[in-house]
């Protein structure tokens, strides 16, 4: 089992930049498709980002043309490039594999236990 470590959060003024970073404890090229995600306070975690393993992206409306989402095979490490934030970005990121991926709509990633989940990365937009 890879565990996976996010990195990279903190606190940025709206219209600013950060980039996230998740590394695994070993190769992650056996996980087809990575994702991030967030929770926000009060709200469920949304899957926010996938890469396949073919270098396809895709992206929920919300962060569309802001966020890229990119992975390094040689690092074991996927990262999320942040631009324009803004301030209902603000949310705890994580990052995990997303089985059996269908579309960044689709509800698969449901079925990851808890346990399999990392500890994410806070993000907070404010002024």
């Amino acid at each position: 089992q890879v565990r996976l470590q996010e990195s990279g959060g903190g606190l940025v003024q709206p219209g600013g930049s950060l980039r996230l970073s998740c590394t695994g404890s070993g190769s992650i090229a056996s996980l087809t498709t990575m994702g991030w995600y967030r929770q926000a306070p009060g709200k469920k975690r949304e899957l926010i980002a996938a890469i396949l393993r073919g270098g396809r992206t895709d992206y929920k409306d919300s962060v569309e043309g802001r966020f890229t989402i990119s992975r390094d095979y040689a690092r074991n490490t996927v990262y999320l490039q942040m631009n324009d934030l803004k301030l209902e970005d603000t949310a705890v990121y994580y990052c995990n594999a997303v089985p059996s991926y269908s579309s960044i709509s689709g509800s698969s990633w449901h079925m990851i236990p808890d346990e399999y989940w990392g500890q994410g990365t806070q993000v907070t937009v404010s002024s």
